[in-house]
């Protein structure tokens, strides 16, 4: 199992170079809404990671696929572009054994060999920055998007839910 994320996150990026920061805050609420509320950022900054297990068509992986904390993810069109039939959210025991962390603290980083780190272009296009969980639920990390992009480069597949038209 992954241990320490936070610290891991933050010698990733000070490593990296990267222009971050770490904020301490009261533990967010069960929505993206709520924690984007108390870090005082865009809903659309946040980068929702979502632990997916792919399987079919002889695949058999897990997925940590990263997208605007406003939109929703496709998770049919996500096991598709991994060569799989179908694709689910991992259960809370899965969640933490790959990643170290409870649902709601995953950051958009993959410290497991097992776990592929996937992201929709569209994270990239919007903010100068982005924010997430830092691996615990009262702490995130507000990064600069090119230097997270630049860091930790994760595979790009276009996986978002088409948005509906009103009539």
């Amino acid at each position: 199992m992954v241990e320490n994320v936070l610290e891991k996150l933050i010698d990733l990026f000070q490593n990296g170079q990267a222009q971050f920061r770490v904020l301490e805050h009261q533990a967010g609420g069960k929505s993206s809404q709520s924690v984007a509320e108390i870090r005082g950022t865009e809903l659309g900054q946040g980068a929702k990671a979502l632990v997916c297990h792919i399987k079919g068509n002889g695949v058999k992986l897990y997925a940590l696929a990263v997208l605007p904390a406003d939109k929703q993810a496709d998770l049919s069109k996500l096991a598709q572009a991994l060569g799989g039939r179908r694709a689910s959210l991992a259960s809370p025991d899965e969640v933490t054994e790959l990643t170290g962390c409870v649902f709601g603290a995953v950051p958009p980083v993959s410290f497991h060999p097992d776990l592929k780190l996937v992201a929709d272009p569209s994270l990239y296009d919007r903010y100068d920055e982005l924010a997430f969980n830092a691996g615990l639920l009262d702490h995130s990390i507000i990064i600069r998007t090119e230097d997270y992009k630049r860091i930790v480069h994760p595979e790009l597949i276009h996986f978002l839910k088409d948005a509906t038209i009103a009539a």
